[in-house]
């Protein structure tokens, strides 16, 4: 029954969401050193990533990635490239930038939707996931297409519940948070994350 498949995929995505991860990491470091707002719009540029990947395996392309190692490889290193990048302006981060943020100072809040985004996007084991993961709770006789992008939009849907409560507490704690020091180890921490799986994405094999 559909409606039991979609339970089932409740259920299960639950379960992945609140798993710790990178999108966890950029949501929380960007609700302590940049407020709320900013961090909400990084949860919704993780968001909109699911959802792009879930249209791209609806039409194919997901197949195509997974198919074909040199379009894999192609979006692996990009993405790993990205990874290292943001990784390594969080860890190179100065104390006047980290000042400016805690104070709310820092221009281009709107930036940090276009990295959760890219975060996704660029990762081409987000689409290999999908292609694997959303077809097991697809009913049979139902349009794939259709329920492939219900299924992502859904996902996507659990990640922005997920990210406001990250959002919430850490709104609770955001004086301490945003201490230089805290701020600062905060930084290396969450770089130090990005770097090792930006490394991570570019020496894994397609399988």
């Amino acid at each position: 029954m559909p409606l039991e498949a979609y339970l089932a995929f409740v259920a299960a995505a639950t379960l992945l969401t609140i798993t710790p991860g990178l999108d966890t990491a950029l949501v929380v470091r960007t609700s302590a050193a940049e407020g709320a707002r900013s961090a909400l719009l990084a949860g919704a540029g993780i968001a909109a990533g699911c959802l792009a990947w879930g249209v791209l395996v609806a039409v194919g392309v997901g197949l195509l990635i997974t198919a074909s190692e040199t379009a894999y490889d192609v979006v692996r290193f990009v993405g790993a490239g990205y990874l290292f990048y943001l990784g390594c302006t969080l860890v190179l981060r100065s104390r006047r930038q980290l000042a400016a943020e805690a104070s709310g100072e820092s221009p281009g809040r709107s930036s940090w939707f276009w990295r959760g985004l890219l975060t996704n996007l660029l990762n081409p084991k987000v689409g290999v996931f999908y292609v694997s993961f959303l077809p097991q709770f697809i009913p049979v006789g139902a349009n794939a297409t259709f329920q492939t992008v219900v299924l992502a939009a859904l996902h996507a849907l659990l990640g922005m519940v997920w990210f406001s409560a990250l959002i919430a507490g850490a709104s609770r704690v955001a004086k301490v948070l945003r201490r230089p020091r805290v701020l600062s180890a905060l930084d290396r921490l969450t770089g130090g994350l990005f770097i090792a799986f930006g490394v991570r994405l570019a020496l894994e094999a397609p399988g």
